[in-house]
C-alpha cells in the first residue's frame, strides 16, 4: 500500500496562508489607502500618544530605519507631524493628526489580530505545537534567519506610497 503524501497539502495551506496575507495587503490599501505595516504605526502612534521613533520600533516590531521610513511617508500624507518634546528639544516625538485619526477610523481589523485572539484561545500544548512545526517549516524552507516582524504583510512598506 502507498505511503500517504502530505507535502501537497502542506503547501497548500502555506499558498492558503500567503493568499490570505496578500488579500489582506489589498484589502487594507483600497479601503484606507494604507499599507500594513503603516497602519500599525499609526495605531501605536495613537495607543501610544506623543512617541519616539525608538519606542515605536519596539511596539510595532519594525527596525528604528522602516519605521523612520513609514512615519515620512505618513507626514507627506499629512497623518502624522513631528513635534519637539516641551522637556528636552533633542527628541522629537510623532503625533497623529486629525485627518490620521480619521483615516486610522477607516482602516479594517488587521489579520494578525484575529488570528492573536484565536491563538490565545488554545491550550498551551496546541500553542506550543503550532510553534514548533511553524518553526519546523521555516527550517525547511531555508527562511529561519530571514528577519520577519510577527505582521502579516506581503508588501514592503517601501512599496507603496
Amino acid at each position: 500500500m502507498p505511503e500517504a503524501q502530505y507535502w501537497p497539502e502542506v503547501l497548500v495551506a502555506l499558498r492558503r496562508i500567503i493568499r490570505a496575507t496578500d488579500l489582506q495587503s489589498k484589502r487594507m490599501i483600497k479601503a484606507c489607502g494604507l499599507t500594513i505595516p503603516q497602519v500599525m504605526v499609526l495605531r501605536a502612534i495613537d495607543t501610544l500618544g506623543d512617541v519616539t521613533v525608538r519606542r515605536l520600533s519596539g511596539d510595532v516590531s519594525l527596525s528604528p530605519a522602516t519605521v523612520t521610513t513609514i512615519l515620512n511617508r505618513l507626514q507627506d500624507r499629512g497623518l502624522i507631524e513631528r513635534v519637539r518634546s516641551q522637556t528636552d528639544k533633542r527628541i522629537v516625538n510623532a503625533r497623529l493628526t486629525e485627518e490620521g485619526v480619521r483615516v486610522l477610523a477607516s482602516a479594517p481589523p488587521l489579520l494578525h489580530e484575529k488570528f492573536i485572539d484565536r491563538f490565545e484561545n488554545l491550550d498551551d500544548w496546541e500553542k506550543t505545537q503550532i510553534l514548533s512545526s511553524m518553526q519546523r517549516v521555516a527550517y525547511m524552507m531555508d527562511a529561519e534567519t530571514l528577519d520577519a516582524a510577527p505582521l502579516l504583510d506581503i508588501a514592503s512598506p517601501d512599496t507603496v506610497k
